[in-house]
């Protein structure tokens, strides 16, 4: 009798030992690196505010950032919004072979009031910035073994660019190598897995502009890697809502989240949250804001198309979303997006 006590205490132990490893596991921020378009759509700007929030909660620490379209300002613009969120020395890379994109907001970083700039930035050009495949393969080479989710918000430039880079100083790997020893998930913005406003064949802008990568990312990333997939309609059904413009940014004269959706979208505009949802479950993917789709396998048709196939290849799953989930995605959009940093604002 006093054996099996002994038994069952020992096992209890064990099980708050094991308990406290996961929790421990559990609780240690998410590595993320941020690859974005943030040109066009202001969506970007506002997933970029939410990992700035998640990092004030502890929630994720954020590598570097990578874009994904060509404009003089998308870098100086990144590292004034860092700036903004007090981290003003996150590592930016840019691509130089993409999409060329005018935009509505980026030209904000040229704004002064009595004589200083608006927004403040380091970053004076994209010139003086790293090639983003280059950035990509130093923090993933620096990084722990299967920590980094990568999130990909955009064109496939820059991650059809790493899968096929080959080894060079920051690593002996080539890109799939080094995939698939660093990173632990992909989740992307991209395609639409179900019809659209009635049409079974619609052609998502972030394929459409980028055929050709986003096709050799599909076709060459590591099978052993998950890619989670949000689609076109995930965005639509969590429009971020214009009030939380109108009353939730107010705690400072100018805020840079608010003035580029205002020059975005206007202010009677609730814009879809198309890049937030793919922030929201990278960082926090079991918390229940939605549920996965089957595994299976997408491929890029050659006009831009994303067809996916249930199959028993594990790597893809896109994001599904019950009525319910759609209401707390959106309360959690607004509140992640609007709270202010932690230490006040990055500027005077």
């Amino acid at each position: 009798m006093l054996n099996n006590t002994y038994r069952f205490l020992g096992a209890l132990l064990l099980t708050g030992v094991l308990c406290q490893a996961v929790t421990a596991a559990d609780d240690r921020p998410v590595q993320v690196i941020f690859d974005t378009d943030i040109t066009g759509d202001v969506d970007d700007v506002l997933a970029l505010a939410m990992l700035h929030t998640l990092a004030d909660r502890g929630e994720c620490e954020l590598l570097a950032v990578t874009i994904s379209k060509i404009n003089p300002l998308t870098g100086p613009f990144t590292d004034a919004v860092n700036t903004f969120y007090n981290r003003p020395d996150i590592p930016i890379g840019v691509t130089r072979d993409a999409q060329v994109r005018d935009s509505k907001y980026l030209a904000l970083i040229n704004e002064k009031d009595n004589g200083k700039l608006r927004y403040p930035h380091d970053v004076k050009s994209n010139d003086e910035l790293p090639l983003a495949v280059d950035l990509l393969r130093k923090t993933l080479a620096e990084a722990d073994d299967h920590s980094v989710v990568l999130i990909q918000v955009g064109l496939a430039a820059n991650l059809a660019d790493l899968v096929e880079s080959q080894p060079d100083e920051n690593s002996p790997l080539n890109g799939a190598e080094l995939i698939r020893q660093k990173v632990k998930l992909v989740s992307v913005m991209a395609g639409a897995f179900e019809p659209i406003n009635g049409d079974d064949h619609f052609l998502e802008a972030n394929v459409k502009n980028g055929i050709d990568s986003m096709q050799r990312f599909a076709a060459k990333w590591p099978e052993s890697v998950p890619v989670i997939w949000s689609g076109f309609e995930i965005g639509i059904a969590t429009r971020y809502p214009r009030r939380s413009i109108h009353r939730d940014f107010g705690y400072v004269d100018h805020h840079i989240v608010r003035e580029s959706y205002l020059l975005h979208s206007g202010p009677n505009h609730d814009r879809p949250s198309w890049d937030l949802t793919s922030v929201l479950y990278a960082v926090r993917p079991n918390d229940g804001y939605f549920g996965l789709s089957g595994t299976g396998k997408v491929t890029i048709e050659d006009d831009g198309y994303c067809r996916y196939e249930a199959s028993a290849s594990e790597r893809d799953r896109f994001l599904t979303m019950t009525d319910l989930q759609r209401v707390r995605v959106v309360e959690c959009l607004r509140s992640l997006t609007s709270q202010p940093p932690l230490k006040g604002a990055g500027h005077e």
